[in-house]
């Protein structure tokens, strides 16, 4: 089948504004083709490339397509070629009815940058359909006093046709007593009028059967028969006439069926048969036959089928009213079909990108149109999205919208959007039509790794970007200055785990510290570091040690308690400490044993001993105490010592020394070991006084007896700088102060040296 192609807007050349996203507008004059209906598929129409004025390739590569206005894709763009084409055969009755001219409009739009162009195709009718009579049979029924000249009409043909293929004329074969005029009406349709030619006599002939013929202008022309039967009638004077013609009647689109449009009336004359009426539709279509129905009796017409105002705005339809004797009147009613917004609006996606990079300039994201099938304000829409995003909306050209990017976005602040698309009507009530785009943020390496705090004792970082980007890799930091790091640590270089290299000694070394660095994997890589302090958790393995009384003296600590003392006595205190630290170095204090169990107390938490009630004669007068100390570790350690305590009248008594002691006697203690552990029990005891004499082992202390650091007994690590006053000779000693040491311990060395604080002091630390 040829192709006829035709460029009904003479100029070619064709004007185009490109949009950047912004805003875009449509050639003002649309470019325009012509093709035959049938056409086979696949048949060129145009090549727009050139039309467009374009260069060869660029409606690739610039993503061009083609869409039509009824979203139906009829059209296929070569985009390589520049090529139009019919995607599919177009039947010109199906698309437009009985509109003449026929045309499909479409647009080009071209996605990058955004441009549209605006095209019509005009459909050619060809003569494909015949004339169809609604019935193959007529029958007419004709008084036999009618005279010549009189007009009946019949009922017209169809064809589907428009233009010279559509129906042209009609003719009835060779008669003497009829004939057939063409009558044009002014909706554009041909009807069939019968005229009488000249006087019918029924007793000579009461039936006339004659062939109605309908001819379309195709070539050859197309045709439809149709029999028309004439019935020769006594004589009935009088044809029933309508009181209104045209009735006019509006009904809402929505009305429901069965629902009553309006009711005819016709009045005849006669008397009798001759005067009683019928009603019908006159040459109805099969459309208003489905849609209406009249009752033969009453005249009423009601609704037998659904309306829709954007399918038909308005229905032309032919009533009869024929009484007994066969004369007939004609009316017309025509029905306007009243819109209500009962169409939603449509959103139809053209173009959609669901991921975009993070920091990217403005961006297009989606590409759609908006459309609502109803009319006036119940067709008018506005388009919006929520406002807390960063998208905004343009619209573009006629329907069209562009949905962009309003800023760069930024993923590790919010990695996906849903962006809810609501369109809404301007009629009552509105409706409204809501499309969800979701769109991802996919990632850029814009983010160094970062620690989550300025030092640790495990270590993990974290990369707020993604993929390669966020993939981290750990490693040791040369240490600064230089030490032996590698000996004591390392580090997986995947997750971040820290081993232990050797066996660590909480005494000896209780905390170091060292940087980790943190790279990830993206290009370029990006680093950051952290300070990793490792604290060495500390071990119950060392027992509490008994500062005071001491132990190992040649003669043991005796304690005089006057008999008259009241419940409460302060009678001394056990000092100890503990080289471990937290509860490992709780110390508790218990009365293991006793010369007399009741006589005296022990205090859990301090050490004190005191009495329990009133001395009598009768209790001995050398009272010996076991005195448990034990830690709070898992499991507890302890140490024991040993008191012993004379119960005397008075502190003027003299005091005779046991014969097992007076030995140790002999050898005089070194008077600044006396000093130095006095000093110390007084610092945990708050100053309590001790009335007996405690010999004590010579020699100095070891080391460990003066550790109080924090990791022991006490709260806080301590120095403590005892001073002799005057002549060491004299015995006497002034305590002075605690020397607050560094918090980070990093070794357990003691040491007794010479303090410059006063003459002859000691620290010991």
């Amino acid at each position: 089948m040829e192709i006829t192609l035709e460029r009904i807007q003479p100029n070619r050349q064709v004007t185009t504004f490109i949009l950047m996203v912004i805003l875009s507008q449509a050639n003002p004059a649309p470019i325009r083709y012509s093709v035959l209906e049938e056409t086979e598929s696949g048949s060129f129409i145009a090549h727009l490339t050139k039309d467009l004025g374009l260069e060869i390739g660029e409606l690739k590569a610039r993503s061009a397509r083609v869409v039509c206005d009824d979203d139906k894709q009829r059209l296929l763009l070569d985009r390589q070629t520049g090529d139009l084409l019919l995607r599919e055969k177009l039947d010109r009755e199906d698309i437009c009815g009985s509109d003449e001219p026929c045309v499909l409009h479409f647009q080009v739009f071209l996605e990058t940058p955004v441009q549209f162009f605006e095209g019509e195709l005009l459909i050619q009718d060809i003569n494909d359909h015949s004339p169809v009579f609604p019935n193959r049979e007529m029958l007419l029924k004709i008084p036999e006093n009618s005279q010549p000249g009189t007009v009946f009409p019949l009922k017209l043909a169809q064809d589907l046709d428009v233009g010279s293929n559509g129906l042209q004329k009609y003719t009835i074969n060779a008669n003497s007593h009829f004939h057939v005029l063409t009558r044009n009406h002014s909706d554009g349709k041909k009807y069939p009028d019968l005229v009488q030619d000249k006087v019918l006599d029924r007793e000579e002939q009461s039936e006339f059967s004659l062939t109605l013929m309908a001819l379309d202008g195709g070539s050859p022309p197309r045709s439809g028969t149709s029999m028309v039967r004439i019935l020769i009638m006594d004589v009935n004077d009088n044809a029933p006439e309508f009181v209104h013609t045209p009735y006019e009647v509006q009904v809402l689109e929505n009305s429901p069926l069965d629902s009553l449009i309006l009711t005819v009336l016709a009045r005849d004359v006669d008397a009798g048969n001759f005067g009683t009426v019928s009603y019908s539709l006159f040459q109805a279509s099969e459309e208003i036959k489905q849609t209406f129905s009249i009752n033969e009796v009453t005249g009423e017409i009601r609704l037998t089928k659904k309306l829709d105002f954007e399918q038909t705005k308005s229905y032309h339809v032919e009533t009869e009213a024929t009484d007994g004797g066969g004369l007939s009147g004609k009316g017309t009613v025509v029905i306007e079909v009243v819109d209500v917004n009962d169409n939603a609006p449509e959103l139809t996606i053209s173009s959609l990108i669901s991921s975009i990079p993070e920091n990217a300039p403005e961006t297009v994201v989606s590409i759609f149109r908006i459309r609502d099938r109803d009319s006036g304000d119940n067709g008018k829409m506005i388009c919006s999205i929520p406002d807390n995003l960063p998208f905004i909306l343009k619209p573009t050209f006629k329907n069209f919208y562009t949905l962009v990017t309003d800023s760069p976005l930024d993923r590790e602040s919010q990695a996906e959007y849903i962006i809810t698309i609501t369109v809404t009507d301007m009629g009552t009530p509105r409706l409204k039509t809501e499309h969800n785009i979701t769109v991802l943020v996919s990632d850029v390496n814009d983010n160094a790794p970062a620690f989550t705090q300025t030092s640790y004792t495990l270590v993990s970082a974290t990369d707020t970007d993604a993929d390669a980007n966020a993939q981290v890799t750990y490693s040791l930091l040369p240490p600064r200055p230089a030490r032996a790091l590698a000996s004591l640590v390392s580090i997986n270089p995947d997750n971040g785990h820290l081993f232990a290299l050797t066996s660590l000694d909480y005494e000896a070394l209780r905390a170091f510290e060292f940087h980790v660095g943190a790279t990830d994997r993206g290009s370029p890589a990006l680093s950051s570091q952290a300070l990793v302090r490792v604290l060495v958790a500390d071990a119950n393995d060392n027992a509490p040690f008994v500062l005071y009384p001491l132990q190992n003296a040649s003669a043991p600590c005796t304690e005089l308690v006057p008999r008259a003392a009241e419940p409460g006595y302060l009678v001394t205190k056990v000092v100890a400490v503990d080289g471990d630290a937290g509860q490992n170095a709780w110390l508790s204090y218990q009365l293991l044993k006793a010369t007399e169990p009741g006589l005296f107390g022990v205090w859990a938490h301090n050490g004190e001993v005191r009495t329990a009630r009133l001395l009598s004669e009768r209790d001995a007068p050398k009272q010996r105490l076991v005195v448990l100390v034990k830690d709070n570790g898992e499991p507890p350690l302890s140490a024991s010592v040993t008191l012993h305590v004379l119960l005397v009248d008075g502190f003027s008594q003299p005091y005779l020394p046991a014969p097992e002691a007076e030995a140790a006697a002999a050898a005089p203690a070194d008077p600044l070991t006396v000093y130095l552990v006095v000093a110390l029990a007084s610092v945990s005891s708050g100053g309590a006084a001790s009335a007996g004499r405690c010999p004590v082992a010579e020699g100095h202390f070891p080391g460990h007896l003066v550790d109080v650091s924090g990791t022991g007994t006490l709260s806080q690590s301590y120095q403590y700088e005892v001073c002799l006053t005057g002549d060491h000779r004299t015995g006497e000693f002034k305590f002075l102060k605690p020397i607050f040491p560094n918090l980070l311990v990093q070794d357990n060395e003691r040491e007794i040296k010479e303090s410059p604080n006063c003459r002859n002091s000691f620290v010991f630390s």
